[in-house]
């Protein structure tokens, strides 16, 4: 087939466009970064979104059998990018789409999407899925929970903070749950849906559920942290990290992140997905873990330098 994918050059899409190519079929980047480093040269040649010129996106989706969609946005920072702003590019990459005859469209979502949600990321995701099915196009829609992976933000800052301050405070008891997934079995999903049944939608979760204190104390036991582990009010906890994150220049999280987090909407009663359990993989990755930090903006700001594995 002839795959168009957004966020090849990143950190999900990446995975799944190594899984197309071993398949041998033909791939065309969609991306917000034409200049960034190609990990994949001339197998993966990059057409830029162009929202703004609906006509010229439609056009660079001509003779494109499947769309993977991964484009999203963590957080609010304007005038950069917005949640609002990312669910207008989506309805019109999937509007252009349709008109330029795609057949099937795989969209990454996330779990619990919900209309009605005040935090604008679950709420932007619901408006995406439902736009989606309005097309009249063949889709499928995976909803994965936290990723996981070499060059994932969210785990390796978790050790890093570890590994290096004298106090981790918890939001609350952390008693609220989350199902990470590695990132390549996702891609594995994403690549083995390029063709099914339209309205499939599917959770995207790992084989092990964690409280998010549980998990912390399992990475902290990995990589020998010196941190203690501390319960404190949320409000409290996040005025912590958002010092912190002005000292690395960074924004860490967020309140609705940790909102999102707190009323388990990155946990769903539903079977795994994922075969790889975090547990391991951090176990197998501690020596490197946290290392280091990595900075979400600077992802965000610089559209040329490859994604770094952490």
């Amino acid at each position: 087939m002839r795959i168009a994918i957004t966020g090849a050059y990143g950190y999900s899409g990446q995975y799944m466009a190594r899984r197309l190519l071993a398949a041998g079929h033909d791939l065309v980047a969609v991306t917000n970064s034409p200049n960034r480093q190609n990990p994949f040269g001339t197998r993966v040649p990059a057409v830029p979104f162009c929202f703004d010129d609906p006509a010229r996106l439609e056009a660079s989706l001509a003779g494109i059998d499947v769309l993977i969609n991964n484009y999203w946005v963590r957080f609010d920072h304007p005038p950069l990018f917005t949640h609002a702003r990312a669910v207008a590019d989506v309805k019109t990459l999937f509007d252009a789409a349709g008109r330029a005859g795609v057949r099937r469209v795989v969209h990454i979502s996330i779990t619990n999407p919900d209309r009605s949600s005040d935090l604008p990321y679950f709420s932007g995701k619901a408006a995406m899925e439902e736009h989606l099915a309005s097309t009249g196009l063949s889709y499928c829609v995976l909803r994965p929970t936290v990723l996981f992976g070499r060059e994932d933000i969210l785990i390796h800052n978790l050790a890093w903070a570890l590994r290096r301050l004298p106090v981790f405070g918890i939001y609350g008891d952390g008693g609220y749950r989350l199902q990470p997934i590695h990132v390549d079995d996702l891609a594995a999903a994403a690549v083995a849906r390029i063709d099914g049944p339209s309205g499939e939608i599917v959770d995207a979760i790992g084989p092990e559920t964690f409280s998010y204190r549980a998990l912390v104390e399992m990475i902290a036991e990995a990589v020998v942290a010196r941190a203690r582990i501390v319960s404190l009010p949320p409000g409290l906890a996040y005025q912590a990290i958002r010092l912190l994150g002005f000292l690395v220049r960074d924004v860490i999280t967020t309140p609705e992140e940790i909102r999102g987090l707190m009323e388990e909407r990155l946990h769903v009663a539903s079977p795994p997905l994922g075969a790889t359990r975090l547990s391991d993989w951090v176990r197998a990755n501690a020596r490197t873990l946290g290392r280091r930090y990595t900075s979400e903006m600077a992802r965000r700001t610089d559209r040329r330098s490859a994604y770094r594995a952490n």
